[in-house]
């Protein structure tokens, strides 16, 4: 590849993240309906017609700022289990509470990963690595030796799933927070 074309290349893949920092960015500070592409296209400073040549609309935007969303989540949660202390439950204990903390500071982030629709499938062929990766830090999380190990954490997952949205909503009141968590570990490793 000549020097021109890595040079292009970088520029292209630069203007990619900009693209993408801008639209978290607008998303946090004004929630997903302020994201639109006439919107990024001002505030990265390049014309629809460039944006359009990246991402092929807001929903593409959306998608791949989800996939950002899972690469983060999967190294956050890897390393509040490596930081966790002894205890068959302790991974699990500071994989759960990494997962709920991190939607409660990421909320536009959370929306775009798992509100909004995009065309990223869970649980099939086609599913990403990076989602395939953060539902592994769940995995792992769990002793080695639980039973249906794989099972169990999809059902922590979409526990803390239903939690995080229900506390964000008010629906559940955030003073039990820590006796909930705590039913729950206790339903996903039982004993200790």
């Amino acid at each position: 590849m000549s020097i021109t074309a890595n040079r292009r290349e970088r520029e292209r893949a630069e203007r990619h993240r900009l693209i993408l920092a801008v639209a978290r960015e607008l998303a946090e500070t004004e929630g997903w309906e302020a994201v639109t592409t006439r919107r990024l296209a001002e505030r990265v400073e390049y014309s629809q017609p460039v944006l359009y040549s990246h991402f092929k609309g807001k929903d593409a935007i959306v998608e791949a700022v989800a996939e950002e969303g899972f690469a983060e989540l999967g190294d956050l949660l890897r390393r509040a289990r490596a930081e966790a202390g002894p205890g068959r439950r302790s991974g699990v204990r500071a994989v759960s509470r990494a997962y709920l903390d991190f939607a409660v500071e990421h909320e536009a982030l959370y929306q775009a990963m798992f509100v909004m629709p995009t065309g990223l499938k869970f649980a099939s062929e086609e599913t990403p690595e990076v989602l395939r990766s953060t539902f592994n830090a769940f995995v792992e999380a769990l002793p080695e030796e639980t039973e249906t190990r794989e099972g169990r954490a999809e059902l922590l997952w979409a526990a803390l799933h239903g939690i995080s949205v229900l506390s964000a909503t008010g629906r559940v009141p955030a003073e039990h927070g820590d006796a909930r968590l705590d039913l729950l570990i206790d339903g996903i490793v039982p004993g200790e």
